[in-house]
């Protein structure tokens, strides 16, 4: 990749829509957080726990993912990770940016919902304030855990309705379809929350059929497996249903080998409206620019690909209209000056 090349993507404004902000905890920050509210670490030091980040598959990651998330006690604590990532997503020329939390994981630990929304929602209206950053909430089921456990999470949530824009499926996918969830779902489709789910990442195809089919989501996470079927890919590209794609993720994760193995290129050329993202960046290895940079760096990505991915973002974001071709016309004039 040429350095120009590597300029324009880091320089272009993009969304990002593909964020769990319990994975933007950086070691730092956990230690410092521990620290604060006195909770022991089962690791010595920042390095000591930088090491264990070796996974072998999703669940590997999510035992520590539970286990840095345990420090997080006080809303200022969601507020200071909040921010953090807001931060390094400003840095990045992120534009506008939907976040996943997984209240499940704290209320479990008896965290109330309210202190973890108000800490990251005051965080975003922070951003907005100081930078002009638009960001949103979705809400993440835990899939490993039942659909009453999602109902009643739902049935938490509901008070808090005007701070989160709409709900995902996250956790563990193998054995965890996403035709568990379709009734709570189907709640929350009457309550015109947006839909997206994880799918076809670890799972099967099939995942994403039923993500579409069951739980009509307008987007799947993930979803690179989908090039195993062809009717499957035929179909994401025909009805333009965007995949967030989060490539240091997927190498982490061993979903590929190589970042050189990764087969966003041809998701492209498919004609499917795929999207770069960065999923849990404290734990897989960068922020949405290093998952641009390691992506132009390995393929043949050109920058009509840079081009194509950032109208992607836009296009792909839950925002009315006036604002997604607000921020498509800024994508159009940093491409024709830059």
């Amino acid at each position: 990749m040429t350095e120009a090349l590597s300029d324009l993507v880091r320089s272009m404004p993009k969304a990002e829509l593909h964020m769990h902000i319990e994975g933007s905890l950086e070691p730092e920050l956990i230690f410092a957080l521990a620290e604060r509210n006195g909770v022991t670490l089962p690791y010595a030091s920042v390095e000591d726990l930088r090491r264990a980040y070796a996974f072998t598959d999703l669940q590997s990651f999510l035992d520590i993912y539970y286990a840095g998330a345990s420090v997080l006690q006080t809303e200022r604590d969601f507020y200071d990770m909040t921010w953090a990532y807001l931060e390094r997503a400003h840095a990045d020329n992120v534009l506008h940016t939907e976040i996943f939390f997984d209240p499940q994981t704290h209320t479990e630990r008896g965290i109330g919902f309210p202190i973890v929304i108000g800490g990251i929602h005051r965080a975003l209206t922070d951003a907005q304030k100081e930078w002009g950053l638009s960001a949103s909430l979705i809400l993440c089921f835990l899939r490993h855990l039942s659909e009453a456990e999602a109902f009643a999470t739902l049935e938490e949530a509901m008070p808090h309705r005007d701070k989160f824009i709409g709900v995902g499926l996250d956790s563990s996918e193998r054995g965890n379809p996403p035709e568990k969830f379709e009734r709570v779902f189907a709640r929350c489709r009457e309550l015109g929350l947006h839909l997206v789910a994880h799918a076809g990442e670890e799972g099967p195809p099939e995942y994403i059929y039923t993500a579409l089919d069951k739980l009509h989501v307008e987007r799947i996470d993930h979803g690179v497996r989908c090039l195993e079927d062809p009717v499957l890919t035929a179909r994401l590209a025909r009805e333009q249903v965007a995949l967030t794609v989060c490539p240091l993720s997927n190498i982490k994760l061993r979903v590929f080998d190589r970042i050189h193995d990764h087969n966003i290129l041809e998701l492209l050329d498919a004609g499917i409206a795929a999207t770069v993202n960065s999923d849990d960046p404290a734990y897989f290895g960068g922020y949405v620019n290093d998952n641009y940079v390691a992506l132009f760096e390995s393929l043949p990505l050109t920058r009509d690909h840079a081009y194509r991915l950032a109208r992607n973002s836009f296009a792909a974001a839950f925002i009315d209209e006036e604002a997604k071709a607000a921020y498509l016309r800024q994508v159009d004039d940093y491409f024709a000056t830059a």
